[in-house]
């Protein structure tokens, strides 16, 4: 079973770019190849849930996380691998009987762009296999099992009796067309998928280095994962991977605790806990590294948040018409899938306070009644929270604090254990001197 996540999760987590903002995609995309850049991206699109899985790839970047070997390939040559792999036309082979007068004229004049390319392709090959053999003689020999396997395979693909000749031309920077002839129809048409295995396993390497490297730079852990049915998550110190001076938290959630119950004023940090949250979760999944001091986590099915919900105004639906047809999407996936993460900020905010309470009192209910799924709900309604207390035994009640120092609040941004009453909304306004600037007394020079 694959990990089900939506388009609104990516959204509210910035897991891709929008084209204005950052992007958990971007921290990690400086791979040295477009190859490694596509197959990161499909990494992202697809987490795994699979305990087997997220192990081999988080053991294997965090081999390179500890070794800190450099990917000894130069991304240029994959361009123009892939250029003249991708073009298998026949037509276009080289053959002895082409080596004409007039072909020798048109190269020596630079004017032959079509043995230019396929030549470009054939060193490049040539560059890459050499460089591969020096890489694998080099292999310090303690990989875990995933890497150990992917270089076992490149070194029986390297010894493939039919391209040898490619040792001979180690460091050379052009061939003669006579061997050119031979290695075209080789690399370019025999050996293609052969190519092509070497290239992916190439890639593969150069997304784990990289998100080895950027992992390292950024204080990024390992995760250690264990079987869905043990119903367990404990992260210490998760902070976003957006802020520059991030303050992180500890949040533990079991069977018994797994439903989340979170207060706080406006401003005090619930959305960017949520999202730190679920960031770690998803990246925890990808088998990446996570923005933490150390996490453990029962592998889930799936992930649905609803932080940043906007109106649907092409259909006509209301921010709380919106709000009500997500809850039941997600309802419905939690009918179907069992061991999801669901993650709600401000539940029915659209609408009136009575409606508000009422619904976020009912939906939160149903929440505790699905001990294999994990919920984080945050409100501003307390009152919520008062009568959940008495009526669930499930449910972790926490809150980001606010301190005021004088008329100004200040925010801790760490969680602490029960239900909030902060309220500053007016301070805030007022502060802000919007009453005074209406009336004219605030406004004007």
């Amino acid at each position: 079973m694959s990990f089900k996540i939506d388009k609104q999760t990516l959204t509210d987590l910035a897991i891709f770019s929008t084209g204005r903002s950052q992007s958990v995609y971007e921290i990690f995309n400086r791979t040295h190849t477009r190859g490694g850049g596509h197959l990161l991206e499909e990494m992202f699109q697809y987490p795994l849930s699979e305990v087997e899985a997220i192990t081999s790839r988080s053991e294997a970047i965090g081999y390179y996380m500890s070794s800190e070997e450099k990917f000894p390939f130069q991304g240029s040559t994959f361009d123009a691998i892939e250029f003249y792999l991708d073009n298998t036309d026949t037509r276009s082979q080289l053959m002895q009987e082409n080596n004409t007068l007039g072909r020798k004229v048109k190269n020596l004049v630079g004017s032959d762009t079509e043995y230019t390319w396929i030549h470009n392709g054939i060193v490049a090959c040539l560059e890459m296999l050499n460089t591969l053999e020096l890489f694998l003689e080099k292999s310090a020999g303690n990989e875990n099992k995933e890497i150990a396997d992917f270089k076992r395979n490149l070194k029986e693909l390297l010894i493939n009796g039919k391209w040898q000749w490619y040792r001979q031309e180690k460091g050379k920077k052009k061939v003669g067309y006579e061997q050119a002839v031979v290695y075209d129809r080789v690399l370019r048409f025999e050996e293609r998928d052969n190519i092509r295995k070497i290239l992916y396993y190439i890639y593969l390497i150069d997304v784990y280095m990289t998100v080895a490297g950027v992992s390292r730079e950024r204080g990024f852990v390992h995760a250690k994962v264990y079987p869905g049915e043990k119903n367990v998550l404990r992260l210490k110190g998760v902070f976003h991977p957006f802020l520059k001076k991030p303050v992180g938290n500890t949040i533990s959630v079991d069977k018994t605790s797994n439903v989340i119950f979170l207060t706080g004023a406006n401003m005090a940090g619930k959305s960017t806990f949520m999202k730190s949250f679920s960031i770690a979760l998803f990246l925890a999944h990808v088998g990446f590294p996570v923005p933490a001091e150390e996490m453990e986590f029962s592998v889930r099915n799936g992930m649905f948040t609803t932080i940043n919900l906007p109106d649907n105004l092409s259909m006509g639906y209301s921010h709380f018409y919106a709000e009500v047809l997500r809850v039941k999407k997600v309802a419905q996936q939690l009918c179907q899938t069992k061991n999801l993460v669901v993650v709600f900020d401000e539940l029915f905010r659209g609408t009136n306070v009575k409606d508000a309470y009422d619904a976020t009192l009912a939906v939160t209910e149903e929440f505790t009644k699905l001990p294999d799924c994990l919920f984080i709900i945050s409100t501003h309604i307390i009152e919520v929270g008062q009568v959940l207390k008495e009526r669930s035994d499930n449910i972790r009640f926490v809150y980001l604090p606010t301190k005021m120092e004088g008329s100004v609040p200040v925010y801790t941004y760490q969680l602490s254990e029960g239900i909030t009453n902060d309220r500053h909304g007016m301070i805030i306004i007022n502060n802000e001197r919007i009453i005074e600037i209406i009336n004219g007394e605030g406004g004007r020079q």
